[in-house]
């Protein structure tokens, strides 16, 4: 899959030539799972599983949108903006219906994307998708958006168009990703700041569960509430605590008792988490991989145990991991129940921990994981040397 391939694809689909190509990279996170809507921090870097759209204004009042990879076509009119049975097609209306309720005129468009995010591995290839064509949008209508409106316009459309209450992480990375660097994002006040992370001297390598999930599950949207939940008994005695975000253990601990079990859990993994990524951050200044990666481990434990968001093939995958040699630190990664686990390993290392993890997962589940090598790129681009002006539609 190129730029080159959408936008092929562009002209046999609508006729004409000269569409806008853009590519959005997919994501990974370090650490900091499911913190990103309790206003917490995270780790994450943008990597080199990307989605490429060719877009083009066509001069008309409808939408016409196109997935190369499922072969599947979805037109809506302009003025007629709403979700539909199509659920690839919802992502992609909903980042055009959230311009729309900023008071952009938004005009007849033609779009074709496709690209090589495994769906349903825990990459984000959602907010790749809205957050493509929102900097495509931007381009061709000339709004000068800034990126982190961008990233909020991506994360409303899958609010309301995809029906999974997302926290700002995934698109966010997505657009912001800088080439050779991780980013840790404070969800609260929306600052950022990016750590250089070596993906020649300490590889990232991802490790396929194979168990599709959908974020827009009850599960999902259920922990959020749990969330909400033990907030609301914490400001009975903490009016401060407006967020999990401002909660501490000891506070938790203090009133346990008031809690439902399952509740209490959930608030403290999160508040765990949120210490893990700062002392996370700390080792990476130190070039301490081997205590980055304990972060990682115990970061997985806490979604296994507390937060329970993981699977038995998730946990296999981390088991094997932890030991082999040059492995620095796995963890399950996403949202949950199904995906991928990340691993930190030594470049001399990594043919021996593939087959040594990949055979460990066979031996139990009667199938080898697909794996992936990523490296860290930068964010949400146009497509310099293949692009051409916009095009204007019959």
């Amino acid at each position: 899959m190129s730029a080159q391939t959408v936008a092929t694809a562009f002209q046999r689909h609508f006729g004409y030539a000269a569409p806008l190509l853009v590519r959005a990279p997919g994501r990974v996170n370090l650490i900091g799972e499911h913190t990103d809507y309790n206003l917490g921090y995270v780790l994450p870097a943008a990597i080199d599983k990307e989605i490429y759209f060719a877009v083009g204004l066509n001069g008309g009042h409808e939408i016409r949108l196109v997935s190369h990879d499922l072969n599947d076509c979805c037109t809506v009119a302009v003025d007629q903006l709403h979700r539909t049975d199509t659920q690839w097609a919802n992502y992609l209306l909903g980042v055009a219906a959230q311009l729309q309720q900023r008071g952009i005129v938004l005009t007849g468009f033609d779009c074709v994307f496709g690209g090589n995010v495994p769906v349903g591995a825990g990459l984000s290839s959602s907010a790749a998708v809205e957050c493509g064509l929102a900097f495509a949008l931007d381009q061709l209508l000339a709004t000068h958006i800034d990126k982190m409106t961008l990233a909020h316009v991506a994360q409303k459309a899958e609010h309301e168009y995809a029906g999974v209450m997302c926290g700002l992480m995934d698109q966010f990375a997505s657009l912001f990703g800088r080439d050779g660097h991780v980013v840790r994002l404070d969800c609260r006040s929306l600052d950022y700041e990016y750590f250089p992370f070596d993906t020649q001297a300490c590889r990232i390598v991802l490790c396929n569960s194979g168990v599709k999930h959908s974020l827009a599950d009850s599960e999902y949207n259920k922990r959020r509430q749990e969330c909400e939940q033990g907030v609301r008994i914490l400001q009975q005695h903490y009016p401060e605590v407006q967020s999990l975000r401002d909660a501490t253990l000891a506070q938790l601990q203090a009133h346990q008792a008031e809690f439902d079990e399952v509740v209490y859990r959930r608030c403290r993994y999160i508040v765990e988490e949120n210490t893990r990524v700062l002392q996370a951050c700390e080792a990476l200044q130190r070039q301490d991989l081997v205590g980055f990666g304990q972060f990682m481990h115990a970061s997985h434990a806490g979604l296994r145990d507390d937060y329970q968001v993981s699977c038995p093939e998730l946990d296999a995958l981390e088991e094997a991991a932890r030991g082999l040699p040059g492995v620095y630190g796995a963890r399950m990664m996403g949202g949950g129940f199904g995906g991928c686990t990340i691993n930190l390993v030594a470049p001399e290392q990594v043919e021996a921990f593939l087959e040594q993890v990949s055979a460990a997962f066979e031996a139990r589940f009667g199938r080898r994981p697909d794996t992936y090598q990523t490296s860290i790129v930068g964010g949400v681009s146009q497509v310099v040397g293949e692009q051409v002006t916009a095009g204007i539609g019959q």
